[in-house]
């Protein structure tokens, strides 16, 4: 066994992050769409701009998306392919 547990703490908190419905749902959708801003996201799942923002920003901190700004508009898109390859396992294909 390999006890490189600082690794495995890594992993989990992604997978902490990931942990909500709501969560996997914006990142599935950044998945399909590429990026997208938050008035989108919160038209396609039907929630307040902050409930978005908030699930959002746990996102950012733990590096699994990334914001980019263009003018007055702040797109998010997917971080690495990384979280692409975990959610199209853990979704079995589903993100296409």
């Amino acid at each position: 066994m390999d006890n490189n547990f600082k690794a495995y703490e890594e992993a989990a908190e992604i997978l902490k992050a990931l942990a909500h419905p709501v969560r996997l749902c914006i990142v599935r959708g950044l998945m399909q769409k590429r990026e997208c801003n938050v008035s989108y996201m919160q038209e396609c799942l039907d929630l307040p701009q902050s409930t978005v923002s908030q699930h959002l920003q746990k996102l950012r901190g733990m590096g699994i998306v990334v914001a980019e700004r263009s003018g007055l508009e702040v797109n998010y898109r997917i971080a690495n392919e990384k979280i692409k390859r975990l959610i199209t396992v853990l979704l079995e294909g589903e993100t296409s």
